[in-house]
C-alpha cells in the first residue's frame, strides 16, 4: 500500500502564497508522476499541475505563472508553490502519485486526503 500526506493548506488573502507539500510512503519501486488537482464545492475535479519523471513539468492555464510545481526525489515529496492567490483558488487541493510497487509491476494512481485553501477576497 502507499499513503500520501498532504500538508499545507490554510486561509490566505487574496495576493498571498501558500506552500503545499505532499510526500508518498509505503511499497514505493518508483513513482512516475505527481500531481496537484483541485475541486471546488459544486465543481469537478480539475488539474492543476504535474510534474512527469521528475522533469516534465505541465500546468492548467488558470495557474502558470503564478504556481509552481517541484520535487525532492530523495523524500518522495512533491511541493506546490502557490503566489498570487486568487478567491477563485479556493477549493480542496489533493496530491496524486502514480507509484510503481515493484519491478515489473503496473503501476497505479494514489490520492491524498485533500487539504483546503481558502483565498479571501
Amino acid at each position: 500500500q502507499v499513503q500520501l500526506v498532504e500538508s499545507g493548506g490554510g486561509l490566505v488573502q487574496a495576493g498571498g502564497s501558500l506552500r503545499l507539500s505532499c510526500t508518498a510512503s509505503g511499497s514505493i519501486f518508483s513513482i512516475n508522476a505527481m500531481g496537484w488537482y483541485r475541486q471546488a464545492p459544486g465543481q469537478q475535479r480539475e488539474l492543476v499541475a504535474t510534474i512527469v519523471n521528475r522533469v516534465t513539468t505541465n500546468y492548467a492555464d488558470s495557474v502558470k505563472g503564478r504556481f509552481t510545481i517541484s520535487g525532492d526525489n530523495a523524500k518522495n515529496t512533491v511541493y506546490l508553490q502557490m503566489n498570487s492567490l486568487k478567491p477563485e483558488d479556493t477549493a480542496v487541493y489533493y496530491c496524486n502519485a502514480d507509484v510503481r510497487s515493484a519491478w515489473g509491476r503496473p503501476s497505479y494512481p494514489y490520492w491524498g486526503q485533500g487539504t483546503q485553501v481558502t483565498v479571501s477576497s
